[in-house]
């Protein structure tokens, strides 16, 4: 499995003027290339603070470019920070360009707070008026960007608080590239054939996202519930009771046997090494061979595999890239109605969801979508969970005929009580715009039902993500 939690690794690219080297080696302040190491050390100690950062160095020659790069592949970074110093030759850069593989590069130039100068026919500040001059450089820059066009490139200018701002969000994302072209996503055991739009190609996620594929069959988990013991599965049912309430309708033998199949799913995903798992959880052959849909996931804080239902690995992939980008707990929705009077949609999904979610509600209660049919544990219970109140991040992903889609919105997630049955859910309000037009809007772009959701604002984090995936990007 991926590590969620590693910091965001930076290359940091500092670029310099190899004949101003000496210049103001005899003067109070010392030369250029003392005053420039200082500022890079200054710079270097406050990324350090959010990320692992390779700095090979003030560049300023072609055999020091290529140290960088070999630096920068060797440790695999997951995008790099560039800018001029000053004014600088432009060899080194364009040699940069060429040759570093395809990247996230955020190519920002640093806005001084002030400029302090005095007479420039003064050695000591005609050294600092050179130190000021990186707007010159990265203006000459400019020209070999438009001419490389590479993807994945953006440009900012600003102070360097604002450029350390840029770079945490622009870093959150390319982290979350770098760990889906690492990550391996499981279906168990097929395609939703109810919901046609929500299939993604399979050599495409891995071409245009990143992550492989794999295809588990009912009979492995069928295999993988007999291997759980009794007694683990005694002391998960008595953690979930004593921490929610169980209704009174619950039937403890349909109980036992739900949070059994739950594990042996949890644990069948380690098996796979798997960080996302989309179950088809309203398939017959699973109905008829395990009697249920596993109801408990995540059976304990230690398992790290996310899950979502319904078999869609598009939604999945929404929600999954939320938890990268740092929602802790994402959940997967569905929207069901607007209440125009008050103001809000009700959204929610049956099946897997995170009911330790900080903040939610969560009972113990019958499937009562599935009570009243033939399978052997008709209405085994789930864990009903209303989501944590506050603002929300709900974003989509599924497949076009030219590519992917991603449409992120805030939304505001209400106070409210378990009323729709068998699903966890919630009760929200779009930001920005009238829940018709945050709908109509959707509808327009053409979508699936399904969504990610996750506590706080992504929206940014995810506009980067999208655009350095390609994907075609939708801000409703």
């Amino acid at each position: 499995m991926v590590d969620i939690d590693r910091k965001q690794k930076m290359g940091l690219l500092m670029i310099g003027a190899e004949r101003f080297r000496p210049l103001g080696s005899d003067t109070p302040h010392g030369s250029y290339l003392h005053r420039k190491s200082l500022d890079a050390e200054a710079k270097l100690a406050s990324c350090q603070q959010f990320a692992d950062v390779t700095f090979p160095g003030i560049v300023c020659t072609r055999e020091e470019v290529i140290k960088a790069i070999d630096a920068f592949v060797q440790a695999d970074v997951d995008y790099v920070l560039a800018f001029y110093m000053s004014w600088a030759e432009d060899f080194a850069w364009i040699r940069f360009l060429r040759d570093m593989p395809q990247i996230p590069i955020l190519f920002s130039h640093c806005i001084a707070p002030s400029i302090e100068l005095g007479d420039t026919s003064d050695d000591d500040e005609f050294t600092k008026y050179l130190c000021y001059g990186g707007l010159v450089g990265m203006l000459e820059a400019s020209g070999d960007n438009a001419r490389f066009q590479r993807p994945m490139f953006e440009t900012m200018a600003g102070t360097w608080e604002q450029i350390l701002d840029r770079a945490r969000i622009f870093g959150s994302a390319a982290k979350a590239r770098a760990l889906l072209r690492h990550s391996t996503v499981g279906l168990l055991a097929c395609y939703n054939e109810a919901m046609w739009s929500t299939y993604v190609n399979p050599y495409d996620m891995f071409f245009k996202v990143g992550p492989e594929l794999r295809f588990l069959s009912i009979s492995e988990l069928t295999a993988k519930i007999k291997t759980i013991k009794d007694e683990d599965v005694r002391a998960v049912m008595k953690n979930l009771c004593d921490q929610h309430e169980k209704l009174d309708d619950v039937d403890d033998t349909k109980l036992f046997a739900s949070v059994q199949a739950s594990m042996a799913m949890e644990a069948l995903a380690k098996d796979y090494d798997l960080d996302l798992l989309a179950l088809n959880d309203i398939d017959t052959v699973l109905f008829r061979e395990v009697g249920l849909r596993p109801g408990f996931w995540p059976t304990s804080d230690e398992v790290k595999t996310l899950i979502v239902p319904e078999g869609d690995l598009g939604g999945g992939l929404a929600t999954y890239m939320l938890k990268l980008v740092g929602c802790e707990r994402p959940n997967f929705i569905e929207p069901f109605h607007i209440d125009l009077p008050n103001d809000s949609f009700a959204a929610g999904h049956a099946g897997p969801n995170d009911y330790r979610e900080e903040g939610g509600s969560t009972k113990i209660a019958r499937d009562v979508r599935f009570a009243k049919t033939k399978w052997k544990h008709a209405g085994a219970p789930f864990a009903w969970h209303v989501f944590s109140p506050g603002e929300k991040t709900m974003v989509h992903v599924s497949q076009h005929s030219d590519g992917f889609v991603m449409a992120a919105h805030l939304i505001e997630s209400m106070p409210c009580k378990h009323f729709l049955a068998t699903y966890s859910h919630g009760l929200f309000r779009a930001k920005g715009e009238s829940n018709a037009q945050l709908f109509e809007n959707l509808l327009k772009m053409g979508v699936t039902q399904h969504y990610g959701m996750g506590s706080g604002d992504k929206v940014e984090e995810l506009r980067i993500l999208s655009r350095l995936l390609g994907f075609a990007w939708h801000e409703v």
